[in-house]
């Protein structure tokens, strides 16, 4: 994916301005920053559900549009899933809506996750009902994941379950994932880069084994000494 001096603004406000970085493939990003600093808002824009205000974002050589969801797989921080719904009966419907899902991985990765799929999502606990909605977006096979705080309000065993699950179940070796996440030490051994946003603006975007060798720090210190100092090391 190419970014090129994307902006993008809601009515007087500027919420992102100027960001220009690629992402590769075979790369697992981790997306970090303060509430307010334009991470669910950037993640919208490359996922085609917003178009930027001034900018441009292509994917596999084409303009970013809604369209791109055939081949880009994006999953918001909300629970868009109708409770009256079984994860059986979600499967299905992904099934019908995107050619690359499958309901066979889609149950592989409910079992690994433990988590029932005949049973109304709305009577499942917060943890159960995050399970089937990563176990709906990894039984697809895109060539770019964008999750949005996938781990927000979950408690650690279930955090740790769906790590194992992203590492198991996607192969970066053909696809790159965007992650955003308040859970940076949680996931921090599992990426390879680190975008760090603050106030609309790319403060740095570097792999961490770099950040550990050469700055002999964590990505957690690296993001506070960037905030502290309001520009890149």
């Amino acid at each position: 994916m190419d970014v090129q001096r994307l902006s993008f603004r809601y009515g007087k406000k500027t919420i992102l301005d100027g960001l220009t970085f690629s992402i590769e493939q075979g790369q697992m990003i981790g997306l970090i920053g303060e509430n307010g600093s334009g991470k669910s808002t950037l993640l919208k824009l490359l996922a085609g559900i917003l178009q930027p205000t001034s900018g441009t974002v292509s994917f596999q050589g084409e303009r970013v549009t809604r369209r791109s969801a055939s081949v880009i797989a994006y999953q918001p921080d909300v629970d868009l899933f109708h409770e009256k719904l079984t994860g059986d009966e979600v499967f299905e419907f992904y099934d019908s809506q995107f050619t690359d899902f499958s309901i066979d991985k889609a149950h592989e990765i409910a079992a690994f996750l433990q988590v029932p799929t005949t049973v109304q999502l709305g009577k499942l606990s917060k943890g159960n009902r995050g399970r089937i909605k990563m176990a709906t977006f990894l039984a697809r096979d895109a060539k770019l994941y964008l999750f949005d705080e996938p781990f927000a309000g979950l408690d650690p065993i279930a955090r740790e379950l769906l790590m194992k699950a992203m590492i198991k179940f996607i192969d970066t070796t053909n696809c790159a994932v965007v992650l955003s996440t308040h859970e940076v030490n949680e996931v921090e051994p599992i990426l390879d880069q680190v975008m760090i946003l603050k106030d609309g603006h790319l403060c740095a975007m570097d792999h961490l084994e770099e950040v550990r060798d050469e700055r002999g720090v964590d990505a957690v210190s690296w993001m506070k000494s960037l905030y502290e100092s309001g520009r890149s090391k």
